[in-house]
């Protein structure tokens, strides 16, 4: 669906608050005289002396390697024109908002009033002290050409003209998987581009670096096409001059394969596709409407393969796909410049992550059922989040390849965990959880696997090789949905309880001994046991599965149920309780109970914190536990601050050594600055705590979501503490990232119960 933007609207948008779309916010402390003594004078003398005996050292002690300049001096501001630097400016600020928000790269804009382009060249020069890169922005060709050519001979740090260079990438990683999808090979294909502007030179330079031929392109501008009795082309367009005898973009648009448009609205017509050859590729770029309306297009040609450059249409040419990748590879090994090979490995990149599975994040928040290769899907998504991880490793390796690297990768595992944390992802936690579960993947029963999302996880367990996947539900239509989502899981067990009949009896056997004195026949054993979450359950009990992961589809008490009665808790433990890990930027908490237990007394409270002082260890963090009330110490007298009293007192004489405080405010528990000042005798006043016990479900409930919702925390949970066996039950509704992290804490839940210390 199109978005319509009222210009109201975008004008509140701009100035509401403070004005503008980007501030600079100190990375240091600076709360004392000695923090500003550190950060200014005299102490910012040190690091001043030691990049002045050692210019390189500028990256070490400064934010230049993580800070790249968003330069415009306004002569061809998106579809505006020349309208000066002033009017760039917005723009400007909102490219560095696009830096920071998709590769946490850091932005100043610049907007510089010179157009001479010596002059500009010379003053962009001067800046390469201050910047690891520089984004050139909406420069008018030819001028734009001469800028960057010079800077990247000149200057020793990335240069990249995004308007050149950004569609051009993105649109060949396009061209291909469309090539691949139509049975075309780009050395045979005859290729229009309507347009000879920037954009328009550097797609075609691009198209024959990936194999296309020189004598198969032909580039028209707003007077026809450059052909050779065109007597007044500047060298640019002299470089694109065809031998065939065509003067108009409706003689070249006979016969051929692929049309680009990078020119203006409604430059082409249908009877212009119908006179293209057999499933033709019809880029129409231009922006906001493109060469050819989409609907019309596709109704005059629904054999051809179509992309725009507008979001509400599939197959989207945006330039973010590309310029905050690219640069974050180049800065990370420090790159002199950002060159072809580069470039070209971007292209790839963004190629193959087409093909692979749509995480179910990305299907949601394009209000789609899916997303897979095919005509309707050729790029990735903007809001892909593996983008980072897939394009700037790509680009990073080819800087390197090509000799443009100053500080090369050496252990890519932790540069893919540092390119997740760039994002604001702290998945160091989850990171550790993977990497034991690697070290000996287990068998993971799925009860729900007619669900696609549970498929598309399994499909990542089983190719990170994080877990061994065995998948319940009726065959006909797993293998249906495999097929569908194009998976690789054939090679899983794939079992349906209902025709597993030898297995159901023998099941049901051990079920009736268990409860046979709690109110089920043997046939009701039977019956229970064709269902999956007790049948999963079951495969756990006896061995034929390492660990069941369910609750996808269903409320948590009827999924937990299952594994209760079959399964049980563990030893010396009377209940369960459901643990939350969350993370923000202030690091990572966890949260319980919020799952289970309705209103604990005193006595469950303590053994809810001594199951989740076990969860966290398996963590590899120790709990410092805040027991929460909205008294502190006995400040306000009450069920709940009693309660709470009650229970560290509980768990403290069973667990000495154990770090837990309460009754206790939120604020205060977190706030080491309010214990030390006025409750120093607290065992939480040095670090504060990092696991917070919640009085009753409702609190513990209400709390995760609202973090979660307007809070910008991120959520890794419910993780079942107290089972006897691994078994771990999903949030309703859960990403396709929440099932595999669930899996993985499954894995070494599993991995610890063979050695007796587990959840």
């Amino acid at each position: 669906m199109s978005i319509k933007i009222r210009k109201e609207d975008a004008l509140n948008y701009h100035m509401q608050g403070q004005p503008g779309k980007i501030e600079v916010v100190p990375t240091k402390v600076l709360s004392s005289q000695l923090d500003l003594a550190l950060a200014y004078s005299p102490g910012v003398a040190e690091p001043c002396k030691e990049i002045a005996a050692n210019k390189e050292d500028v990256y070490k002690y400064t934010a230049k390697g993580n800070l790249v300049a968003v330069i415009s001096n306004g002569t061809a501001v998106l579809g505006l024109g020349d309208i000066g630097p002033e009017a760039s400016k917005p723009v400007m600020e909102g490219k560095a908002v696009l830096f920071k928000k998709y590769a946490g790269i850091d932005s100043f804009d610049i907007e510089v009033d010179e157009k001479d382009p010596d002059a500009f060249i010379k003053i962009v020069k001067a800046l390469e002290p201050t910047f690891g890169g520089v984004n050139l922005e909406d420069i008018k060709a030819p001028e734009c050409f001469k800028i960057e050519t010079e800077l990247r001979e000149k200057m020793n740090i990335p240069i990249m003209h995004d308007d050149q260079h950004g569609t051009a990438i993105i649109s060949c990683a396009a061209l291909l998987n469309a090539l691949e999808l139509v049975g075309k090979k780009i050395s045979d294909i005859v290729i229009v581009v309507n347009g000879a502007g920037a954009a328009a030179v550097s797609c075609t330079k691009l198209y024959l670096a990936l194999g296309a031929k020189r004598e198969n392109i032909i580039m028209c501008d707003s007077k026809g096409v450059l052909n050779k009795s065109r007597t007044n082309l500047d060298d640019i367009k002299k470089q694109f001059v065809t031998d065939r005898t065509v003067a108009t973009l409706q003689e070249a648009m006979k016969g051929a394969d692929v049309f680009v448009g990078l020119s203006v609205a409604d430059a082409i017509t249908p009877q212009d596709l119908l006179n293209m050859a057999d499933k033709p590729i019809v880029f129409a770029l231009a922006n906001p409407n493109p060469e050819i309306q989409y609907d019309l297009a596709k109704k005059t040609r629904p054999d051809a393969l179509l992309a725009t450059g507008r979001s509400d249409h599939p197959n989207q040419v945006n330039n973010v796909l590309g310029f905050p990748y690219i640069f974050r590879g180049a800065l990370d090994v420090r790159a002199t410049e950002i060159n072809e090979e580069m470039k070209l490995a971007a292209v790839y990149a963004l190629a193959k992550l087409t093909k692979e599975p749509v995480p179910d994040m990305v299907v949601k928040a394009y209000g789609t059922d899916k997303l897979k290769f095919g005509p309707e899907y050729l790029i990735p998504k903007p809001l892909d989040p593996r983008l980072i991880t897939t394009v700037s490793p790509a680009v990073a390796k080819a800087a390197m390849d090509s000799g443009m690297a100053k500080k090369p990768i050496t252990d890519w595992g932790a540069y893919h965990n540092e390119l997740q944390k760039r994002i604001g992802i702290d998945q160091k936690l989850m990171l550790r959880v993977i990497d034991r579960a690697k070290e000996n993947p287990k068998r993971v029963v799925f009860a729900e696997a007619t669900h696609h999302k549970i498929l598309k996880a399994a499909q990542v367990l089983k190719d990170e090789g994080i877990a061994r996947p065995i998948l319940l539900g009726n065959r006909h239509e797993i293998l249906q949905l495999i097929e569908d989502h194009k998976l690789d899981l054939l090679d899983c067990p794939i079992i349906y309880p209902r025709e597993e009949e030898d297995t159901v009896n023998r099941y049901a056997e051990v079920f009736y001994k268990k409860r046979q004195r709690k109110g089920l026949a043997l046939q009701d054993c039977k019956r229970l046991m064709r269902e999956r979450n007790y049948f999963g359950a079951m495969m756990v009990e006896l061995g034929d599965a390492d660990a069941l992961v369910s609750g996808l589809t269903k409320d948590y008490p009827k999924t937990i149920s299952p594994a209760l009665q079959v399964i049980g808790v563990a030893e010396g433990v009377n209940r369960v309780a459901g643990m939350y890990i969350i993370t923000n930027k202030r690091g990572t908490y966890f949260f319980s109970d919020t799952t289970v237990n309705v209103d604990p007394n005193a006595e469950e409270l303590a053994q809810i914190i001594e199951l989740t002082a076990r969860g966290v260890k398996f963590f590899d963090m120790e709990p410092r536990m805040a027991v929460l009330s909205y008294s502190n110490f006995g400040s306000s007298k009450g069920e709940i601050p009693e309660k709470t009293k009650a229970a560290v007192e509980i768990a403290r004489k069973r667990n000495p050594n154990l770090v837990v405080e309460g009754d206790i405010q939120a604020n205060v528990a977190l706030n080491i600055e309010i214990q030390q000042e006025t409750y120093p005798f607290s065992t939480l006043s040095k670090e504060g705590a990092n696991t917070l016990i919640f009085p009753n479900l409702a609190a513990g409930n209400i709390a995760y979501k609202l973090l979660m919702e307007i809070g910008g925390a991120e959520a890794i949970g419910p993780i079942l503490l107290g089972m006897k066996k691994p078994v771990h039950i999903l949030q309703l509704g859960s990403s396709i990232r929440e099932i595999v992290n669930m899996a993985a804490i499954a894995v070494v839940d599993a991995q610890l119960h063979e050695q007796n210390d587990h959840l």
